[in-house]
C-alpha cells in the first residue's frame, strides 16, 4: 500500500518507530518481564555503537527475531557485517553471532503458538536466527 509520498505505509511506520517509538521502548526493552529485547550492534562504516529494540524468542541453539520491515534494516546489516551483536533479553546479555535469514516456515515450529499467530496475522515472513556465542551475565535492570 502506497502513501502520498510514494513510500509504502510500512516504510512510514518503520521511520516513525525508528525516531519516536524506539527511543521510548529502549527504556524498558531488555529488562526482566518485558516482551521486547535490545540488540546492540556497531555501525558498519562508523563503528558507532547502537541499541535497537526487537522481539526475540529464545530457542535451543540461539534466538529468532522477526523482520517485519524486511532485511534492509540497519541493525541487521550491521550485525551481518560484524557477524556479531549483543542481545539483551529478560535482563540477560548474550553475545550472538552467525545471523541467518530464514523463512517463517523454517522457524514456525520453534516459536510459541501466540507469537506464531501474531507473526502470521501481520504477514511477517522473514526472520533472522542468531547462535549464542556466550552468555554475558546481567543486562540493564
Amino acid at each position: 500500500m502506497l502513501n502520498t509520498t510514494g513510500h509504502t505505509v510500512t516504510d512510514a511506520v518503520r521511520v516513525f518507530n525508528k525516531h519516536v517509538l524506539n527511543p521510548v521502548m529502549l527504556r524498558l526493552a531488555g529488562r526482566r518481564h518485558w516482551y521486547a529485547a535490545v540488540i546492540r550492534h556497531s555501525g558498519r562504516a562508523t563503528g558507532r555503537h547502537y541499541s535497537t529494540p526487537v522481539v526475540a524468542d529464545r530457542v535451543a541453539d540461539g534466538f529468532i527475531i522477526p523482520l517485519p520491515y524486511g532485511q534492509k534494516v540497519d541493525w541487521l546489516r550491521n550485525a551481518q557485517a560484524a557477524n556479531a551483536a549483543t542481545l539483551v533479553v529478560d535482563g540477560q546479555s548474550f553475545a550472538v553471532s552467525d545471523p541467518r535469514i530464514v523463512s517463517f516456515e523454517a522457524v514456525a515450529d520453534q516459536l510459541p503458538a501466540r507469537r506464531r499467530r501474531i507473526f502470521q496475522r501481520f504477514g511477517i515472513n522473514e526472520f533472522v536466527t542468531f547462535e549464542v556465542s556466550t552468555e554475558s551475565g546481567s543486562g540493564p535492570s
